[in-house]
């Protein structure tokens, strides 16, 4: 696949163009309601797929299907993320018109992260071939302790980088609006917003470390393997607003997800030196067991309404009051030298 640098460039552009305009949409602090979720994700699921057309029609139906079954595998994966993202939000109480906040700026880590692991990547298999093996291995592993572990979720009461970050960086015990730093008595802290942030960034890091091998099974092609992942990446606020409170209703969905990890293992160990299945082959595949599990899941949960996650009964954080926010300084110290400097002299005796 050849694809010329102004093609990289004007992709790169789109997606920052996209991302600045969400942005611009989501400035001021809301609460963002199922509807507004719902609008967003048609918007940037039509994106994905729209490019996923243009690939097609650009450079062929082989390519195309690659597209399609990465699209798919990182969308499917990102679900499973969604769904951690609601249970350190509800953990650590964060009011939901400051979720988004937190969501953009961890999308956007998360964008630089995976397209170092894809160049990683891409770099491991083309000096190496074996690494494939390793790959391949890591799939079916992670698969299979996905199956034991479905009905398992994550405890944010024992999250190691949370305690990390308490013990090596200074912090309030409050929110104080959107802000992940604050500087109250000279001192510059970080808020619980920051430690969210921080820990979102970490959940992503290792999802892309099962999502990036995965990927590689049904596309060898860099380009693919980067607009895949940033596309299905761009809808995951959205995505997380409008399926947030329906967890409870997805019960098969990570049975699924651990079986098509274990079947794009299957995939990349048979292409190295057996058989390569044939895309359209894997994408049926790959189709047929992400929609059997929903369906499954909706038709075991029907009649269910949308339900929150259970929040603790004492949240490790909470609001700031009037007098906190009205404790804090300038952010920075040269803006409280401009407000000194503009002060009226006072009269000489």
């Amino acid at each position: 696949m050849d694809v010329p640098f102004w093609l990289w460039t004007a992709v790169l552009g789109v997606i920052v163009g996209m991302l600045a305009i969400d942005l611009f949409a989501h400035r001021r602090a809301h609460v963002i309601g199922v509807r507004e979720a719902a609008v967003w994700s048609a918007v940037w699921v039509a994106f994905g797929v729209g490019f996923g057309a243009w690939i097609w029609s650009a450079y062929g139906s082989e390519f195309g299907q690659q597209y399609f079954a990465g699209y798919l595998i990182e969308k499917s994966l990102a679900v499973d993320n969604v769904f951690v993202w609601a249970i350190i939000f509800t953990f650590f109480a964060v009011p939901r018109e400051y979720q988004h906040r937190v969501l953009f700026y961890g999308v956007l880590g998360a964008l630089v992260l995976r397209g170092l692991f894809i160049a990683g990547g891409s770099a491991l298999i083309e000096s190496f071939g074996w690494v494939l093996y390793l790959f391949a291995a890591f799939l079916l592993w992670t698969g299979y302790r996905m199956l034991r572990q479905r009905n398992e979720h994550i405890d944010p009461s024992r999250s190691r980088t949370l305690q990390l970050f308490r013990r090596f960086v200074p912090m309030t015990d409050a929110y104080h609006g959107q802000r992940f730093l604050v500087r109250r008595g000279g001192v510059l802290l970080a808020t619980p917003l920051l430690a969210v942030l921080v820990l979102v960034e970490v959940t992503d890091v290792v999802f892309a470390v099962d999502s990036i091998p995965a990927i590689f099974a049904v596309t060898d092609e860099p380009f693919l393997v980067f607009t895949a992942n940033a596309f299905a990446i761009l809808g995951l606020r959205a995505m997380y607003f409008l399926l947030a409170d329906l967890i409870h209703r997805f019960v098969y969905l990570k049975a699924g997800l651990a079986l098509v990890l274990m079947w794009v293992g299957v995939k990349m160990l048979l292409k190295i030196d057996v058989y390569y299945i044939p895309t359209t082959v894997s994408l049926a595949v790959i189709a047929t067991i992400l929609a059997v599990s929903v369906w499954a899941s909706l038709r075991a949960t029907r009649g269910q309404g949308r339900r929150a996650v259970e929040a603790p009964a004492a949240p490790p954080f909470r609001v700031a009051t009037a007098e906190e926010m009205a404790e804090v300084e300038p952010l920075w110290r040269r803006g409280r030298d401009q407000d000194r400097d503009r002060e009226p002299l006072s009269p000489a005796p």
